[in-house]
């Protein structure tokens, strides 16, 4: 629950609103071609009748369109990439929306057929309850999955849109000297006195004047960790971790061995997510 309230809180309701909006655009032209696509099959009906069958399908759709919105946040897309058991908690819980959005669709949308019938002077029959309701949760199905698929896309492009791009190089000044090193051939940065010693591939190790913490500012958003108070290293470039005793590891990074203090949990946690297998 308490993963679910996180996802609830920090979700965007902007989300909500542009597929809101995308998925009604849809809908209304579905009732158009399907309003019309009727009258011209079945030419003996009367001109209202499957504007008022497909016109209160669109409006109780509209009132619920909230739910896979809902479901969607309680069972994101990433679950699909967290082995079988998130997967199969992904299908139980979209089969249950599916089920309670279809139950809430075809109850509100035979209440609105029967009132405006009534305000016609005639009466509805939505036939055999059971059968019917197989009938539309089929349909129903297919929307939920396209709804949910629409909130997905939506909160997809805005968050590569609000994610700033990942630079490609860091200019590490060196003296008077400026060398633009690519991020994926700096493997480490250690503090050395009033300077940052900057480790790369090539065996290279340029001397920034800089404080480690104003370095770890500007690459922490490229995946570099903090593993000691005097190290950051490259998560991209870590070849393993071996424990050392007492809590304390050491980051291997190709033939560099870097320090992991214990004090550091959020980085041995990051880092062994990033392990290789």
């Amino acid at each position: 629950m308490s993963g679910w309230r996180t996802r609830l809180a920090g979700a965007d309701r902007r989300d909500l609103i542009l597929g809101w909006s995308i998925i009604l655009g849809i809908t209304a032209a579905f009732m158009v071609v399907n309003s019309l696509t009727v009258l011209t099959d079945s030419p003996s009906l009367r001109l209202w009748t499957p504007w008022v069958w497909e016109g209160t399908s669109a409006a109780a759709l509209g009132l619920l369109i909230w739910l896979p919105w809902l479901a969607s946040l309680a069972a994101p897309a990433a679950l699909l990439d967290d082995g079988w058991r998130a997967r199969g908690r992904f299908v139980a819980l979209h089969l249950a929306g599916a089920f309670l959005y279809s139950l809430l669709h075809v109850g509100l949308m035979v209440a609105m057929r029967h009132g405006l019938y009534a305000a016609l002077g005639e009466t509805y029959d939505y036939g055999p309850p059971i059968e019917r309701f197989i009938y539309e949760f089929r349909k129903d199905l297919l929307s939920y999955a396209l709804f949910v698929g629409v909130f997905w896309a939506v909160r997809s492009l805005r968050e590569a849109r609000e994610t700033p791009m990942r630079p490609v190089s860091f200019d590490i000044r060196d003296g008077a000297r400026l060398i633009r090193a690519p991020l994926d051939d700096i493997l480490a940065a250690t503090s050395a006195g009033n300077y940052v010693e900057f480790i790369l591939a090539d065996g290279r190790r340029p001397l920034m004047r800089a404080t480690l913490a104003a370095v770890e500012v500007e690459l922490e958003r490229c995946g570099f960790v903090r593993t000691h108070r005097s190290w950051l290293v490259n998560a991209g470039r870590m070849s393993g971790l071996r424990p050392e005793g007492s809590g304390d590891w050491t980051v291997e990074l190709g033939s560099l061995e870097a320090p992991l203090s214990r004090r550091y949990t959020p980085a041995l946690d990051r880092l062994r997510a990033e392990r290789p297998t």
